[in-house]
């Protein structure tokens, strides 16, 4: 029975780790389509009604689905809870708290950001926190195994380097998005700030990222640290470079949609995988 409740608590870790990877890429739909005010008012659509109608048609419809998948979100949240109490663990139940608590934050901000017209600022933060989540989501998997005791050494102060300039990547990432085409709307301001300098900024953090992430494999084959660690450092480097790859192709080729969308998947994934890496290296 132990091993049936956990086998359903891992099953609703990665309904969350799906799910809020989900929420980013629909997410980034609204904006590259343009719909970011396709629902110029919140909570409600229109002044009048919570659904769209009439003349904005597309673009509301675009914004309320996405609106819409807050309450497949919940739905996974109350999943996940249920699992995690059934397992009689305070630790996942404790995080499986955080996680629900996260949806009400999401709606707040994205509350704030449609009543600002789309913020750049605020936008980020819509971001940032769902980025958050997946790598709270990668957590929560990882805790269901009951690791040995956190490990210590230079691999492991590697790994949360890694960790902190991902999420310097991250942040960099949304202030160049802020100041790109991509609005959410064509009326809305950007940030003011000049692309092309912040781009190279963004890219010089991704270089160090990648040269961090290179020295925590080498040190890990030295160290001959565990298959799962190794391979988690691996793969992270892999979908760096694939990262790497989309985000100068779409700056160099003025930022198709397609790209720009596929880029913000690509920063869920990173968000989840080097979570896990760092997990991997210090419950080896």
């Amino acid at each position: 029975m132990h091993t049936i409740r956990l086998r359903q608590a891992r099953w609703a870790g990665w309904a969350s780790v799906v799910a809020n990877i989900g929420i980013v890429v629909t997410g980034g739909a609204v904006r590259l389509t343009g719909s970011g005010l396709g629902c110029p008012t919140w909570p409600r659509c229109t002044d009048e009604s919570f659904r769209p109608h009439g003349e904005l048609e597309f673009h509301s419809a675009i914004e309320f689905g996405n609106r819409l998948l807050t309450f497949v979100l919940v739905a996974v949240a109350v999943l996940l809870f249920v699992a995690a109490l059934r397992t009689r663990r305070r630790d996942l139940v404790r995080l499986s708290v955080v996680l629900g608590l996260g949806i009400p934050a999401q709606a707040v901000i994205g509350g704030i950001t449609v009543l600002t017209e789309l913020n750049s600022w605020i936008v980020s933060l819509h971001l940032l926190l769902s980025l958050g989540l997946v790598a709270l989501s990668v957590r929560f998997l990882q805790v269901l195994d009951r690791p040995v005791p956190p490990a210590r050494g230079p691999a492991v102060a590697l790994a949360w380097g890694v960790l902190a300039t991902a999420w310097v990547v991250f942040y960099l990432g949304t202030i160049v998005t802020g100041a790109g085409p991509h609005a959410g709307d064509a009326a809305t301001e950007r940030n003011g700030l000049d692309p092309a300098q912040w781009s190279q900024l963004h890219a010089d953090a991704v270089f160090l990222l990648l040269g961090l992430t290179i020295g925590l494999v080498v040190t890990l084959l030295v160290q001959r640290a565990p298959r799962p660690a190794v391979q988690a450092a691996l793969g992270l480097l892999g979908i760096e470079l694939g990262q790497g790859v989309i985000g100068f192709v779409q700056y160099f080729t003025d930022l198709p949609v397609l790209l720009v969308g596929l880029h913000l998947l690509g920063a869920a994934v990173l968000s989840a995988s080097v979570t896990w890496t760092l997990l991997r290296v210090r419950h080896p």
